[in-house]
């Protein structure tokens, strides 16, 4: 009896407890340096958060190591909801671009939700002669063994966009990592190389102010973006099949109870449907989510589908991190 009455004791101080969650500040990692992509993202939701959990939510960038540093912090750390992950796409790819993953991504985290998803641009120098995707595809033919292609680093958005696109159209080019997004975009904008595929809360600006050339966005359908809405699809332009974007969701690590998940998971779905967010995404180009994906086990099943995606295109190119 003595024991049955602990045992009923200790439940009823851990509902209790679960109950007040979040009594203090909730920190939300995110795996990449401060100002880029996965970083804006983490901002705005953190400002959204906020008004949810009534507590502060605090950001912290731990980069390196293509992401999976910060990752790899957040499966190790304290299940009890305090320490949250945003991440993007490189929680699908980082199994077939790493040899030695340090986490399990599908066993090692709680699924909370996904957040959002962000189209990707392919985009040229300035000075090529191409000015659309049939004479783009022409010029790539005739160059073969000549053409840049830039990217932000190994397994970065624009690494894994440029990979597929090289399948794609069946042409060998010759990458060039930068460290980052930035250093990539400068020598684009400087002629140093011919293409890149990034995301549009990087293109967009510089493809408005006629910095760059557009050919087109790796979306299903057209975007709904005003400066971007006359641009093809690469699957309309010959490259059937052809879809990337890039998206974000928040994980919590293994044995979290489903009640704080419930919670992070119903503060999330709020923090979507803030005006202030939406607005900021919607300047980003990014898409939230508003179908079953929002919900941990959906958002599970399609990055399991990512994977199986990723999988075979990274391992045919051979392209490994150690």
């Amino acid at each position: 009896m003595k024991k049955l009455l602990i045992a009923l004791a200790t439940a009823t101080l851990a509902t209790a407890a679960l109950a007040e969650y979040p009594e203090k500040p909730v920190t939300v990692v995110v795996p990449f340096a401060a100002g880029g992509p996965t970083d804006k993202v983490a901002r705005d939701l953190a400002d959204a958060l906020r008004k949810q959990l009534k507590q502060p939510v605090i950001i912290e960038n731990v980069g390196g190591a293509g992401g999976t540093l910060g990752a790899a912090k957040v499966a190790k750390a304290s299940p009890d909801g305090y320490t949250v992950l945003l991440h993007h796409i490189g929680m699908a790819t980082s199994p077939a671009l790493y040899r030695k993953l340090p986490y399990d991504t599908l066993n090692d985290f709680e699924y909370v939700g996904m957040v959002n998803e962000v189209p990707m641009t392919l985009v040229g120098r300035s000075t090529l002669p191409a000015n659309n995707m049939a004479e783009l595809r022409k010029w790539i033919d005739a160059n073969k063994g000549k053409i840049n292609l830039a990217n932000a680093g190994l397994g970065a958005a624009s690494h894994l966009c440029g990979l597929l696109f090289q399948q794609s159209v069946g042409v060998d080019m010759t990458t060039v990592p930068y460290k980052g997004t930035a250093p990539a975009m400068t020598d684009l904008l400087g002629g140093q190389v011919d293409l890149m595929c990034d995301q549009t809360t990087n293109t967009t600006q510089q493809i408005e102010s006629g910095k760059i050339k557009a050919f087109a966005v790796t979306t299903p359908k057209r975007l709904a973006m005003p400066s971007l809405a006359k641009l093809p699809t690469l699957d309309e332009s010959g490259l059937k099949g052809f879809a990337v974007s890039i998206w974000h969701g928040m994980y919590a690590p293994k044995g979290t109870p489903k009640a704080v998940i419930d919670k992070l998971n119903g503060a999330m779905r709020a923090a979507l449907k803030d005006p202030e967010f939406a607005k900021h995404q919607e300047a980003l180009g990014a898409v939230i989510v508003t179908d079953a994906r929002l919900g941990g086990a959906e958002h599970k099943k399609f990055v399991e589908s990512e994977i199986a995606k990723w999988g075979p295109a990274i391992k045919a190119a051979g392209q490994y991190a150690d």
